[in-house]
């Protein structure tokens, strides 16, 4: 049995505290709003972010971040954007000896860092395993079979991370290409959002299978470019989160991009979703990156232009299948 500390009580904060509680481990559940963390406390549950999921009084729920001291697995499960303000409000009570884990996917715009880097950095700890795959917090929740993938440089730590999260219902694999893991998770965002913009203007499934299929080569080229392996982008936290971020009604990014797509203003569609919708601001960061890498990203750069300039999603689809003849075997990104 471990004592677990998961920072963050959104939708797979909660998906992770029931499952770990279910397989026998001490959880404890942080949530920055004081308001939110005592509404939860006492209904056991969050109706907008996970219907009908109810949590058992075991899980401990707290707005005290110092309560992470003594646990020997803290788990990151903020949005992005909050993951260097959580990890310099938590580290001073960070057990040394603890198993830290990221379950957030992103990129931090300027810096270019991907989750567990900014976590390490902050904390000062060698490895932060990243988490991640396709992995709905509505169906982890559920126990729907699901596969993820834990990347560390430590074999070790990937090797924890197996053994505590698996059970009957999610198996866990290990990588040690952390930078290709965080990049995949981070990049299909960007993805699902034009896929959600696809549907929203009734384009169809051959449209969307295209803008997967190029998107998928995009984020593998800038994987590698930043030091990722190829393959690593054709398992789970590539394809695998890819297919299930473009296709899911549960997708927050497919659906901001539907509302987009039917004539919402990016701001207008997201207030819609009512929930973080990670694409926005991985657009812009993968945007920027691929600027300073000189790597080739026609989507995401289209992509920009519509969340941040003032090209219509029809514009950009235009373009898009305008551009000058190529050969895709000279893109090949797989053996």
């Amino acid at each position: 049995m471990h004592s677990v500390m998961i920072l963050g009580a959104g939708g797979f904060g909660i998906a992770l505290a029931q499952m770990l509680n279910s397989t026998g481990n001490q959880v404890t559940l942080w949530e920055y709003l004081p308001n939110v963390a005592e509404q939860l406390k006492i209904t056991r549950k969050n109706e907008k972010l996970l219907p009908g999921i109810v949590l058992p009084e075991q899980i401990q729920v707290t707005n005290d971040i110092g309560e992470t001291k003594g646990k020997d697995v803290v788990i990151f499960a903020v949005p992005s954007a909050a993951v260097r303000q959580t990890a310099m409000s938590v580290k001073e009570y960070l057990n040394p000896k603890a198993l830290v884990i990221s379950v957030s996917k992103g990129i931090e715009d300027k810096t270019f860092m991907t989750m567990s880097a900014i976590v390490e950095q902050v904390c000062g700890i060698e490895d932060v395993v990243a988490l991640s795959g396709p992995s709905h917090a509505e169906e982890v929740a559920r126990g729907v079979p699901t596969t993820l993938v834990a990347a560390a440089r430590i074999k070790e730590n990937a090797e924890a991370t197996q053994d505590i999260m698996m059970n009957p219902t999610l198996r866990v694999y290990i990588n040690d290409d952390k930078v290709g893991v965080e990049l995949g998770g981070a990049l299909k965002n960007c993805i699902a959002l034009a896929c959600g913009a696809i549907d929203g203007m009734k384009f169809g499934d051959n449209t969307k299978a295209a803008l997967m299929t190029r998107g998928l080569a995009e984020m593998a080229r800038l994987g590698v470019a930043m030091g990722g392996r190829k393959e690593t982008f054709a398992g789970l936290a590539g394809v695998g989160d890819l297919i299930v971020t473009c296709t899911s009604c549960h997708s927050r990014n497919h659906e901001a991009g539907l509302y987009m797509g039917q004539g919402l203003s990016p701001k207008e569609a997201i207030a819609k979703v009512g929930k973080t919708v990670e694409g926005y601001g991985a657009v812009e960061s993968a945007f920027h990156l691929s600027q300073k890498m000189g790597v080739d990203m026609p989507i995401i750069s289209h992509m920009y232009q519509v969340l941040y300039g003032d090209m219509t999603g029809k514009e950009a689809l235009q373009q898009l299948m305008q551009r000058p003849k190529k050969n895709e075997s000279e893109e090949v990104w797989f053996d």
